[in-house]
């Protein structure tokens, strides 16, 4: 018969009793084929393709659990329903360790068939429905927040909400992807009109949203006073997004609490991760540790002194405990770190500065093929999951989670891709990055950048009288009139960051708690 819900193979050694069981999936458009055996349900494997296996594990001859053995030779990728009236715990494991899909106690139900049918040949166009459908509901209400005047609070909701249906709709290839994606532009949009408005009020009050230069003094210094040891990884240029996609591997092994703060501006290295190991605004260290600032303009680092600027925090809050620090640029470095945890479990606070996804997002800017592995967003952060699953990092947190420590896992910014350009004029000693400039003689549409005229009042140092900042907004970055179409034909579609955006300033802080502590003596 003609069918369209799938080919499935029943083996059992007394098939002629389920013919009930087989006339109620054949109503349902299965195409339903029988074997009496292993060695019979084998040799069809051999000639025809099937989208599940149906089998009974006590048959004489070939028992089940071997004859999904011989079935996996021939068909490695077909699922297999392990159907028994044993209910023994360690065939269970065995069944499970020989990865069947599922597992039915007999005597079944057509319900609980039709329910594993679903799961494991339906899984994903049910998934892909369900998650259409979900977005289409809360489309008008995204729409609605958007239109609030939002505070903080409503704006992380609202990114956290975006995120999600990102995320989900992404993997099931939905057309509802490109909709999704316009109502993030216009949420960026929104989100620059709100920075603007607040941003400058921020500094210095109490009411302000979490930012960079108070993580370590509201999520480090606690900790320490509490007797906890504390490992602090700040993985350069992480997305929030990119954080919920590796939340899933790391949720069997730890307790898992996570929040948004804000990054400042520019949302680069320079400005947000040194201030985030200071604790200071840029102004402020160039004031008080102009040692450990460097302009833009130098042509050294510009983070060389994060270990000095953390101290001179600790010291400055009278913490005179000894801490370790150490950049993480490749896997040398990674599997370095491995081999001397026992020694740095003996510290109180360790710090880890991980450098691959930056890596990766300048890689994906200037390499053709990097670019077609990380094409769009969900491939970049399919390629960050696969790298911290397979480096040693990801062995080190599993390491860690046998430990009782806290780990924080945060980032100094986000990154966005870029896809408008937008004509700057300066001189030759404007810097190069793509999302934000600063200097004393910019051309700029002023409407489509957020500018800081009086760089003081936004904690920014001014190298000149006459400096002035400007960020890009939204997916917009910044391109000089000389050479123009080579530049914009370069930079489009590329990861950047120093801007203003939900996926730049609102960055993930998550604290992993060990779910399996040492046991004290």
């Amino acid at each position: 018969m003609t069918t369209t819900n799938g080919r499935l193979l029943w083996v059992d050694d007394e098939i002629d009793l389920l013919h009930a069981h087989i006339l109620f999936l054949e109503n349902r458009g299965y195409a339903v084929r029988t074997a009496s055996s292993g060695l019979d349900a084998a040799e069809r494997c051999r000639t025809e393709r099937f989208d599940l296996i149906l089998l009974d594990e006590n048959m004489p001859g070939l028992s089940g659990l071997d004859t999904l053995q011989r079935i996996k030779d021939v068909q490695p990728d077909v699922p297999v329903v392990m159907v028994t009236k044993n209910e023994a715990e360690d065939l269970m494991d065995q069944a499970i360790g020989s990865k069947i899909a599922d597992y039915l106690i007999k005597p079944v139900k057509p319900s609980q068939i039709l329910l594993t049918l679903k799961k494991n040949i339906h899984r994903r166009e049910i998934v892909s429905e369900a998650a259409q459908t979900g977005y289409r509901q809360d489309f008008m209400q995204i729409g609605m927040q958007m239109d609030d005047s939002l505070d903080w609070a409503g704006w992380t909701d609202l990114y956290r909400r975006l995120v999600r249906w990102e995320l989900e709709l992404s993997e099931t290839e939905s057309p509802m992807a490109e909709l999704l994606q316009t109502q993030k532009d216009e949420a960026d949009r929104m989100f620059a009109r709100y920075v603007r408005r607040n941003y400058e009020n921020w500094l210095g009050t109490a009411d302000a949203p979490p930012m960079s230069p108070d993580v370590v003094r509201r999520e480090v210094l606690p900790r320490l006073d509490r007797g906890r040891q504390v490992y602090l990884l700040v993985f350069d240029n992480f997305r929030y997004d990119q954080w919920r996609a590796l939340a899933p591997d790391l949720s069997p092994l730890f307790d898992i609490d996570e929040e948004i703060y804000c990054s400042i501006l520019p949302t680069s290295t320079q400005y947000a991760r040194n201030a985030l190991f200071a604790g200071l605004m840029p102004a402020d260290i160039r004031r008080l540790h102009p040692d450990l600032w460097t302009d833009e303009e130098a042509e050294e680092s510009k983070n060389q002194h994060e270990a000095e600027l953390l101290g001179a925090q600790l010291a400055r809050h009278r913490r005179t405990e000894p801490f370790t620090y150490r950049k993480i640029n490749d896997t040398a470095a990674a599997a370095k770190v491995l081999d001397e945890l026992p020694q740095l479990a003996r510290g109180r606070l360790n710090v880890f500065v991980v450098n691959f996804i930056d890596i990766l997002s300048h890689a994906r800017t200037e390499s053709r093929m990097v670019r077609e592995l990380a094409r769009d967003e969900a491939a970049y952060r399919s390629l960050t999951r696969a790298w911290l699953r397979h480096s040693p990092l990801g062995e080190l947190l599993r390491r860690l989670s046998q430990s009782d420590c806290d780990i924080i896992v945060t980032t100094d910014h986000g990154s966005i891709r870029v896809k408008e350009p937008l004509k700057v004029v300066g001189d030759r000693n404007v810097n190069t990055n793509l999302r934000y400039k600063l200097g004393k003689n910019l051309s700029y549409p002023a409407k489509d950048v957020f500018e800081m005229k009086r760089p003081e009042r936004f904690g920014l140092p001014a190298p000149n009288l006459s400096t002035t900042y400007i960020c890009a907004t939204g997916s917009r970055f910044f391109a000089y009139p000389n050479n123009y179409n080579h530049y914009v034909g370069h930079y489009r579609d590329t990861f950047q960051h120093g801007g203003v955006s939900m996926e730049e300033m609102l960055v993930p802080l998550a604290v992993l708690r060990p779910r399996k502590r040492p046991e004290s003596n």
